[in-house]
């Protein structure tokens, strides 16, 4: 688990392509087998995984990770190993009926070997769904967990090492340096989880090996409530996505759009929430997380700061440790779209809130900004929900609830734009790293061998009659 160099990488690489041209993909057993030993491993270390993540960050609820973390995770490697006879049988495919001795059908083929590039926030399932996902597909796996949570990355390398060769999954760790060096090898498939900014260097390096990407960004995922909505249970369902793991998560509540008449009511359910989610505190809890780091502390305070020098009501709820970067809970009123807040995606627990008069004026504000990774969507009429979903893009959406699109196995998840490239989770992650390779086994007879020279008036009769 040692850093490695540039060199280090181009001949792990090396081996894992030449042990996968050798040995050929492997079987459905083989696959299956893999998952299995790989979830077991995983929660061999449960308590060691947990450990680790609260080391990290200083605090972090080791409840709140066995939710988060370790529950989608086995959840995902069970659905695939439930799924995956399915997923791999060949599919027949229609051929034209001058072609009907022939036979069509596609084969979902490994790539090869895959780079993947996980974050720091969700360090353990936004690592292992990715390698679960590319050991379905029988791909071969190169890991690069976050730098910025050591004691994690150091589990996740055991967990590796334990179960596979380092020709079939090797688990690489270094500083940015490392990162870009890695985004550049000429992997078969690129799947990285993090910021916009990082996203558009990994797909640029990858393109000039006209490497495949699938990016899983981020972004400001907006919450648009129907008027005279129950706001107590938007409030509670908005407050669990957006306090889950203290905001540091990419489909995280951003910003409320609420009816200008529901404001105020919507700020009073929002704090009673909060306070019954957390009525001993934050600094020191054992069921709410610090942020990162000290860097990111700043950036949000300074968030925070800003968006108050332009007038914004700044109601803080609870108590913060700059020593320990705990932030507690900030609702932000009277919130202009110029402020930096509302600039670029927040990533902690603080909740600005902004109204509108008319659904459309709502939907504008949103198609004005870059599309978001998620899109919740509080209220009963049928009507203007679907008027909100059929005018805005976004990357998949939760009515009536926060963060749970993501836990269905059968749901890819993905984004669109600044919030990401590709999709997976499920079938379609193994998609994404497959090639759909198509094949036609020709028969004895068939239009095709009727048009080929010499030419003649037969020619011109059957592409006369082929062509009506």
């Amino acid at each position: 688990m040692s850093d490695v160099t540039p060199a280090d990488l181009h001949r792990t690489l090396d081996r894992q392509r030449a042990a996968f041209l050798r040995a050929g993909p492997p079987d459905l057993k083989q696959r299956r087998a893999d998952l299995r030993r790989l979830k077991a491993e995983i929660l061999k270390r449960r308590i060691e995984i947990v450990r680790a993540l609260k080391t990290d960050f200083g605090q972090r609820s080791e409840r709140e990770s066995t939710i988060v973390e370790l529950i989608p995770l086995v959840q995902s490697i069970n659905y695939m190993i439930a799924h995956l006879g399915h997923w791999m049988k060949p599919e027949r495919r229609h051929v034209s009926a001058y072609f009907q001795c022939g036979r069509a059908w596609v084969v979902r083929q490994p790539v090869g070997v895959v780079g993947i590039i996980a974050p720091w926030n969700y360090p353990v399932s936004l690592a292992l769904v990715p390698l679960a996902t590319a050991i379905a597909a029988g791909n071969r796996t190169m890991l690069k967990p976050s730098e910025f949570t050591p004691a994690t990355s150091g589990v996740i390398g055991e967990i590796v090492q334990a179960v596979f060769p380092p020709e079939q999954v090797s688990v690489v760790t270094g500083d940015g340096e490392v990162g870009a060096a890695f985004s550049a090898l000429p992997f078969d498939h690129i799947l990285f989880t993090g910021s916009t900014a990082v996203g558009k260097k990994v797909a640029e390096a990858a393109a000039h090996n006209l490497t495949p990407v699938t990016l899983e960004l981020g972004g400001k995922s907006p919450v648009v409530i129907e008027p005279g909505f129950s706001m107590k249970r938007v409030a509670d369902r908005v407050a669990f996505g957006k306090l889950t793991n203290a905001g540091q998560t990419c489909i995280a509540p951003d910003y409320v759009l609420v009816h200008e008449d529901d404001k105020d009511v919507f700020a009073t359910a929002w704090q009673d929430a909060v306070k019954k989610l957390h009525p001993g505190g934050y600094v020191g809890s054992s069921d709410y997380t610090a942020i990162l780091n000290q860097h990111h502390y700043k950036r949000l305070t300074g968030l925070i700061d800003n968006a108050a020098a332009q007038g914004a009501q700044v109601i803080h709820l609870g108590s913060d440790s700059s020593e320990n970067h705990v932030l507690a809970p900030v609702l932000l009123l009277d919130v202009t779209p110029q402020m930096a807040m509302m600039q670029e995606e927040i990533f902690g627990p603080v909740l600005p809130v902004l109204t509108y008069r008319t659904l459309d004026e709502a939907i504008a504000f949103i198609n004005a900004r870059p599309r978001p990774l998620a899109l919740y969507y509080f209220g009963e009429k049928r009507a203007e929900r679907d008027r909100l979903l059929k005018r805005t893009i976004s990357g998949n959406v939760t009515i009536n609830g926060t963060l749970m699109h993501y836990v269905q196995d059968d749901l890819p998840f993905g984004g669109v734009g600044d919030s990401g490239m590709g999709a997976y989770h499920g079938k379609e992650g193994f998609m994404a790293l497959t090639h759909p390779r198509g094949i036609y086994r020709q028969g004895r007879f068939n239009a095709a061998t009727l048009l080929k020279p010499p030419f003649g008036k037969m020619t011109d009769i059957i592409t006369n009659f082929i062509l009506r």
